[in-house]
């Protein structure tokens, strides 16, 4: 891409995009990982073992950020895959421990622009069976991975500004936090600002190297203990750090 400075007006102008075009929208296909395999969401293979998955947040902690769940039982949570699976506006994916074959999380493409480049990441449950392992990392990889060899420009995360847990996965992960849109919504009944976070293209050019680094096996000793953080990796990429307010 080259920049364009002023245009015959004397006005400043952005980024002119030589040779840029739309990418097609993700298809439904399996990504695969050394660790996981994220997998278009089937109610048939799935639903019960994310629903015994899911079972486990005894408290139901994982859902009070999330526009669905949580399920009384397998058949709510099955009902609610079959819904999920023929959507159009999103792209529902189950993660699965390749260790076991099992299904443990969800996540989604949705907002999905392709005439702009913008995709985001969300509906994103981790259970507890999933939460801090290696699987739950290289699955965001994975997605991100494939929407930037697409062709996106633009790889969104946006969560609640008081969803802490979400907030620090988003900054670990090298997400640039973007603003918050006070009131952008009406969630459960109650009020939600917007945290907004993005990877653009040119950040993924500088952050594919650092993911790589984190996964390689040689970065876990024989306990499977991580010898350099994800964090530490990807915070000098960070051009804009979360604040509070």
């Amino acid at each position: 891409m080259s920049q364009s400075i002023l245009n015959p007006l004397g006005q400043p102008v952005g980024l002119a995009l030589d040779g840029w075009s739309a990418p097609p929208s993700p298809s439904r296909s399996s990504l695969v990982g050394r660790h996981c395999r994220v997998e278009p969401l089937d109610p048939a293979r799935h639903a019960e073992d994310l629903y015994e998955a899911t079972a486990a947040d005894v408290d139901g902690r994982i859902w009070t950020y999330l526009s669905y769940g949580p399920f009384g039982s397998c058949a709510d949570l099955q009902a609610w895959t079959e819904a999920a699976a023929a959507s159009e506006d999103h792209v529902y994916f189950a993660i699965v421990d390749r260790a076991d074959g099992r299904a443990s999380g969800v996540a989604s493409y949705l907002r999905i622009d392709p005439a702009v480049g913008s995709i985001e990441v969300g509906s994103i449950c981790y259970p507890p069976r999933l939460q801090r392992t290696t699987a739950a990392t290289e699955a965001m990889v994975l997605m991100m991975r494939n929407a930037f060899r697409l062709g996106y420009r633009r790889y969104e995360w946006k969560c609640d500004r008081l969803n802490a847990a979400s907030i620090a996965a988003a900054q670990r992960l090298g997400f640039t936090f973007e603003g918050v849109f006070r009131q952008a919504t009406i969630f459960r009944g109650r009020n939600r600002d917007t945290a907004w976070f993005a990877i653009i293209d040119r950040d993924w050019e500088q952050l594919r190297s650092r993911y790589e680094r984190w996964l390689a096996p040689d970065n876990f000793d024989a306990d499977g203990v991580q010898r350099e953080s994800l964090s530490s990796l990807t915070a000098p990429l960070v051009r804009r750090r979360f604040a509070s307010w």
